[in-house]
Parts: structure tokens; sequence; C-alpha cells
């Protein structure tokens, strides 16, 4: 049974790159799914159904097992599965099991949080369909059923291997109000819903998914349309004889399919908060769409909510059903707006124990690299989630890492030309620290060498020159994931940089 999965880390900028890159991401299940379900493949009592309702215990799984049904039938006459059942049957037990040995198993808690909170939005969504439509259309509940839980499923890889792009697009999108389509340019290269679509038909994913990616993308006309008939929920008579006067909108409008984009859109937009413009837009079409009055609506919607959060809710995760006793207009910060927490008396124990440790005279280190991979440890100790130490060399032309800590693997790679920033000359030319706050977070950025700027996302950020003999030597780059820093770990950081100095002062005169 594998247990680690490989995240590749180089970042497309095309769509055939980004769906080649996804595509081929092998998505992390929870070991204890992963383990009832393959005792329940290997007891000769289970049917396939129990099996199924097994895997629906994890999104990931069921995802990799439909995903594989259809990759064995493409190319043949026959549909592609739809849902769980259907892929288990037409796999066969055998290659379902081989498939489970494949798939890393990890514990819940080392499967990446921007992963969790992605599928958990995908199960919200799902209980937001069969609380709203399954029962009204028990005849199409399955389709119903699969085309919400795997809607937003093309991105589940996506926040396997860079979680931070979609971090950033959920600050600037969702809670700063940027247009998609130029944060989206900037961050991805493509639209998402172009990627999502992409994803979708290599997949062979439900139809009603791909439609939904469709009406998104291309329907736009035809929406705006409904949303202004639905904007009308105070007068339903009225409504209804809009739409009879247009019986193309409401053939349009009363698609099955798009009970999957509806409660999807539910569920993510109560993500930001339940009176958002984004979550009202959403309620209002479903209004319109089951011909309910809006308070009816509301009611269903906080009740599917909080049912979903007694099933799936995880206590590192947010799920919206927490915010029901919070007021109408009140909207939920984006982790990067809120400060990180102090660090805890434990943390700070740890962090004193790596700054004696840098103290010790005579010098204890035995090199530049023993020495400067004790200064990250003693950084990351107090509350630094992200670091990296650069040293410069005799010129002063260039920085090269020299430690990293919270970085991709390419950060050890980085070498810096210090003629094309004025913010690393000064910072060169003599003893400084310069701190990125939202304030002077565009000033500085624009001065800062992109590629160092691409490895610190977010608003927050500390620069700071360390001299040894009355030159700088290094600088140290750090923040707590790009979001306001503890002021404690500020006060910590600006400590361990004297630890970190007097440290290469007592390395330096080791001889003498």
């Amino acid at each position: 049974m594998a247990n680690e999965t490989t995240v590749p880390t180089a970042k497309p900028t095309t769509l055939v790159g980004w769906v080649k890159l996804l595509d081929g991401v092998t998505l992390p299940v929870p070991r204890a799914s992963h383990d009832r379900v393959c005792q329940a493949i290997a007891d000769n009592r289970s049917s396939l159904r129990d099996i199924a309702e097994l895997m629906q215990g994890s999104p990931a799984l069921a995802l990799s097992v439909i995903r594989e049904a259809n990759r064995h039938t493409h190319g043949t006459l026959s549909e592609p599965s739809e849902n769980l059942e259907v892929a288990i049957n037409r796999l066969g037990l055998k290659r379902t099991e081989e498939l489970l040995a494949r798939l890393p198993a990890l514990p819940q808690n080392d499967i990446p949080p921007a992963l969790r909170q992605l599928q958990l939005i995908s199960q919200h969504a799902t209980q937001q369909a069969n609380g709203f439509f399954a029962s009204r259309l028990a005849r199409l509940w399955q389709d119903i059923h699969w085309g919400s839980l795997l809607f937003l499923s093309p991105f589940w890889p996506l926040a396997l291997t860079f979680p931070q792009l979609l971090e950033d697009w959920e600050l600037r999108v969702l809670h700063k109000g940027e247009p998609a389509s130029k944060v989206e340019k900037e961050l991805f290269g493509v639209r998402l819903l172009e990627l999502g679509l992409a994803l979708a038909e290599v997949w062979r994913l439900p139809i009603w998914v791909g439609q939904g990616y469709r009406l998104l993308q291309d329907e736009q006309h035809e929406l705006v349309k409904v949303l202004h008939i639905a904007r009308d929920a105070d007068h339903p008579l009225r409504q209804q004889n809009r739409l009879d006067d247009d019986p193309t909108l409401r053939r349009w409008l009363n698609q099955p399919a798009n009970t999957v984009l509806l409660a999807n859109g539910l569920a993510l937009s109560a993500q930001q908060a339940w009176g958002s413009p984004h979550c009202l837009r959403w309620q209002l079409l479903t209004s319109l769409y089951l011909q309910i009055p809006m308070d009816e609506v509301q009611q269903q919607l906080h009740q599917q909510a909080a049912l979903s959060a007694r099933k799936h809710a995880m206590p590192d995760l947010w799920h919206p059903a927490g915010a029901l006793l919070w007021p109408w207009d009140e909207r939920r910060l984006h982790r990067s707006q809120l400060p990180a927490p102090a660090p805890t008396a434990e943390d700070l124990l740890k962090w004193r124990k790596q700054c004696a440790e840098l103290l010790v005279e005579p010098s204890r280190f035995i090199n530049a690299m023993h020495l400067t991979t004790s200064a990250r440890d003693a950084l990351v100790a107090c509350g630094m989630r992200r670091v990296m130490i650069l040293m410069a060399d005799r010129t002063h032309t260039h920085l090269r890492v020299h430690q990293s800590a919270g970085l991709p693997k390419e950060a050890s790679g980085l070498n810096l030309l210090v003629s094309q920033s004025t913010v690393l000359q000064r910072l060169l030319s003599q003893q400084a620290q310069v701190r990125l706050t939202p304030a002077n977070n565009a000033q500085f950025s624009a001065l800062l060498p992109d590629n160092l700027r691409a490895l610190f996302g977010g608003e927050h950020l500390l620069l700071r020159s360390l001299v040894n003999n009355g030159r700088v030597i290094m600088l140290v780059v750090a923040d707590q994931g790009g979001g306001p820093f503890s002021e404690i770990t500020v006060q910590a950081f600006g400590k361990t940089a004297q630890c970190i100095e007097k440290a290469l002062h007592s390395f330096s005169n080791r001889g003498q």
C-alpha cells in the first residue's frame, strides 16, 4: 500500500500544461476510509452498494475509482460511469483492489488542509443538492448526488499542488472583489472555468459537471436574464408571467443539470458569508428554480448546512454552519487577513533553547552551513512559517540561498542579482529591516525581484540584513504564511537576528 504522494512543483501557464499536470496527480485518501473499503472488498458478504457507500467517506477515493473506470472504457462505445456503483461494477473488485493499493493512504491530519477544505465544500454542496433537489427529482437523485460531489473535483489536485494559488485567488476575488478574469490570468495563465471543463472532459466526469462549466462560461446572457427575474422574488406571479413570456428561457432554467450548479454555488458562496451578494444571488436562483419563497430557501439552506457540518466538519477547517449564529451581514475574514496566533509557552521554550545554542562560546559550529541550519531552526521556532537565508558574495553583486524552510524545493536554487532591486541594495549597504504591510506592499513589492516575491505570497513580509564585523553578509526573509504577523513573533524575530549576528561574530573569531 502506498503511503506518500508525489506533488509536482513546476507551475504551468497554459491550459494544456495545467491539464497534463493535474491529470497526473494522485490524490491522497484518509487511511481510515481506505482500510474500511479494503476490508469490505475482502468480505464476500459485501455488496457493490455497501462498498460504494463506504467509499463516499472519501471524495478523493470516489473520484479515483470513477476516473479509473472511465479511463478503461475511454474510446469504447460504452457511456462513462456516472456514479460509483457503476464504476466499481465495470472495474471489477480485483482491479478496484489494485487501484486502492496504488493510492497514497495517509492519516486524516497529514492530508494538506487546502485539499481537505475544498473537498469539504464539495461535501457541503452534495448535502445541499440532496436536501433541495434529490427528493423533488427522485428519479435523478444519483445524477444530482454525483454531479454535485464531483463538480469541484478538477480543482482538488490544484489544491494539493499549488494551495497558495487558490489562497491568493480566494483573497483577491472573493474578499477584495478583484475581477476574476484578471486574477486568474495572473495566477494561472488560464481561466479556471476553462480548466474545470477541460479536466471534466478528460476524466469523463458526470455529464452535468461539464454542462455547469459550459453554462458559466458560454451562457452568461441567459444567466443574467434569469437573475433579473429571480431578483423580483417578492412578486412570484410576475416572475412566472415573465418566464411564460419566454418559453426558451424557461426551458433553459428548468434543466435538471442546473441543480448541480445551484448546489455548488450555494456551498461555495456561503464560505464567505451567508449574506454576501454571491450567496444571495444563488439563493434567488434556487428560489426561482424551485418556485418556493426566499425565506423557505434560506431555512432549508441553513438546515442542510448544519447537517453537513455534523457529518463532515473538522476542527482545523472552516464550515459555514459555524457562522449561522453570527449577525446576518457578518463576513468571515480570509485567513490571510487574520493575525497569526501568538507562540505558546512551549513554542517559546523551544525558541529560547535554539537561541541559547547560537550563543554558546566558543562557537560550537563546524562550518557556515552548520551555523545557518541552526539559525533557520531558531527562526522557525519563533513562529515563522516561511524562511529564507541568503548569503551575499564578496562583491555584494549576488545573493544565494543558503537555507530555507516552508518553501518549495526550487527555492534552494534562487540566485538574486542585487543591482536589479533597490530594496536589496539598501539592505546590503547597511544593517536594516524592512517590514511589508498592506499599506506599503505595492510600493515595496515593485522594488523586489519577481522570483523572490513569488515565493512569499501575501501582504506581510519581513526582510532583515545581518552584519558581521561591520559588513552585511546575510539577508533573512521570513513571514507567517503571508498574513498579519503575531507581534510577539516579530519581537522574537528581532532577538533571533541579534543572536544570529552574535553567533556569526563568535564563529568568525573562533581561532583567535
